[in-house]
Order: structure tokens, then C-alpha cells, then sequence
């Protein structure tokens, strides 16, 4: 598989963000970061070149990662961005929230890089919905 294109890698752990943005990178992928859901909206509020996929982080101060995917799903020009859930929260509910949230997919930390960069290179190359969960 052909990899290639930009990343939002949103995390409020700067190592989990380095392990992800340098698997990516050895793939071929360029990386944006984000520490928190209202970095990552205010980012991409300014941004012309939107990214293709985005990775959140669940829990995050002050604001996480559900009330970021609602926000992008609620935005008409970021609805279309598949979004993959990387979190330590991987409890039942957890699950559910992320199916009727509109996530695209849900990796449990820890993850396999290797696995976080498969699932990436299926969203980035079939787009929203397209791609199995971790």
C-alpha cells in the first residue's frame, strides 16, 4: 500500500505523540500534533491543507477527545476526516460511545505502532468508515 499524506496526531502525552508522529513518519506520512481537542479545532480552523486522517486521544484536558469528534462531526468542513480513537479507555461503554460517535476506528492503548499505522493507511486510502477497528 501506497502511504503518504497528513496526520493530526492529537494526544495530552508528549511521548505517546513522538511514538505515533515517528511511526508515521517512517511510513511516509507528514504529522501535525495537538495536545488537547480545542488545540486540534483551533488548528484546523486555520489550516488549509486539512489533514487525512485524525488520532485522538479519549481522555485529554480541558477538552478530550469525544467533545472533539462531536465537534467535527458537526462540522461541515471536517465531517468528512475519518477519526481513529487511541486510548487507554477500553471499557464497554467506551466502545459504544465511540461506535455512536461517529469514529471511524478505536485502537486500545497500548497499541501495536505497527497496527496504529495499518489502520491509518486503510482510513487514509478508503476514507470514513471504511476501516476495521484495531
Amino acid at each position: 500500500m501506497e502511504r503518504g499524506g497528513v496526520v493530526m496526531v492529537c494526544d495530552d502525552t508528549e511521548q505517546i505523540r513522538r511514538l505515533i508522529r515517528l511511526n508515521l513518519e517512517l511510513e511516509g506520512y507528514d504529522v501535525l500534533e495537538a495536545a488537547d481537542g480545542q488545540e486540534l479545532l483551533d488548528s484546523l480552523a486555520g489550516s488549509a491543507e486539512l489533514p487525512g486522517v485524525i488520532t485522538l486521544d479519549a481522555q485529554m484536558a480541558p477538552r478530550d477527545g469525544w467533545w472533539a469528534i462531536a465537534q467535527i462531526r458537526a462540522d461541515e468542513r471536517l465531517r468528512h476526516i475519518p477519526v481513529v480513537m487511541v486510548t487507554a479507555s477500553v471499557q464497554q461503554h467506551d466502545r459504544v460511545q465511540a461506535q455512536s460517535s461517529g469514529l471511524d476506528a478505536f485502537v486500545p492503548k497500548p497499541f501495536d505502532p505497527d497496527k496504529l499505522v495499518e489502520v491509518v493507511g486503510g482510513l487514509m486510502a478508503r476514507g470514513r468508515g471504511q476501516a476495521p477497528s484495531a
